[in-house]
């Protein structure tokens, strides 16, 4: 089976040992490339941003696992030009999901604080954001934990969330493309949890990003589905989920 993750740290918990798990051919891609390589067929499941899920029609997740924050996530912050409408927004798009997480942010809680007319604007990463001339800036994963506010007021996009809904936010799942055997492919996913488990918190983000889902968290999944399809983000396609006991496999 073909299995991909995201080359960065913060998908360590869940990815653990898969390059050497017997029977699994492990691909390291980009968030992007990993969705096109999902839709395509090529990759039986994939570890991707929780907008795709409401996206296209026919996945399905294991309920279980995923890269979730009840608070403050720390890893994918916005930096705001103090004083200033909102016209120009720099947008670092490493995650699709932290894409629409903010606009939904923006057209839900800062709507009155919105320019006329705004711009977006892709962005190379940077741990300097005040030195971009954008009105706010998103910044995601490595750069977005280290990067320096100056002058900027800062936005947790996690701790957001949490301010609108009173929700959890779930950033990444796991979807397995339609037609993947489950059945084979869930246990290799519940293996590599249970050693990612003794990895221990990923840095930077100790406290803050955790793996394994709740009622809580999938009520929070199910809130950002309706809200991104309420703005055009999403359809009305949601996965099938599938219960998985994490117990169950040694």
């Amino acid at each position: 089976m073909r299995i991909g993750g995201v080359p960065f740290g913060v998908g360590a918990p869940l990815l653990a040992g898969l390059e050497s798990e017997s029977g699994v051919d492990f691909v390291a891609l980009p968030p992007a490339r990993l969705i096109e390589q999902l839709r395509a067929g090529h990759l039986d499941a994939a570890l991707v941003s929780s907008v795709e899920a409401a996206r296209l029609p026919g996945y399905r997740a294991p309920a279980g696992l995923g890269i979730a924050c009840k608070r403050e996530i720390r890893s994918v912050r916005a930096f705001r030009r103090r004083g200033v409408p909102i016209r120009n927004i720099g947008i670092d798009e490493g995650s699709a999901t932290s894409v629409a997480l903010l606009r939904i942010l923006l057209a839900r809680r800062y709507a009155d604080e919105m320019a006329p007319a705004v711009g977006f604007t892709p962005i190379a990463p940077t741990t300097r954001p005040d030195e971009l001339p954008h009105d706010l800036v998103l910044l995601i994963g490595d750069a977005g934990l280290a990067a320096d506010p100056g002058s900027r007021e800062v936005w947790d996009l996690g701790q957001q969330w949490r301010a609108l809904t009173g929700l959890p936010f779930v950033f990444a799942l796991w979807l397995l493309r339609p037609g993947a055997d489950a059945d084979a492919i869930l246990p290799v996913l519940q293996r590599a949890r249970q050693r990612g488990r003794a990895l221990g918190p990923v840095d930077g983000t100790a406290g803050a990003a955790h793996y394994e889902l709740d009622a809580e968290d999938l009520r929070g999944v199910q809130r950002f589905w309706d809200e991104a399809q309420s703005l055009g983000l999403a359809t009305a396609a949601r996965p099938t989920l599938l219960a998985q006991p994490l117990a169950a496999s040694t």
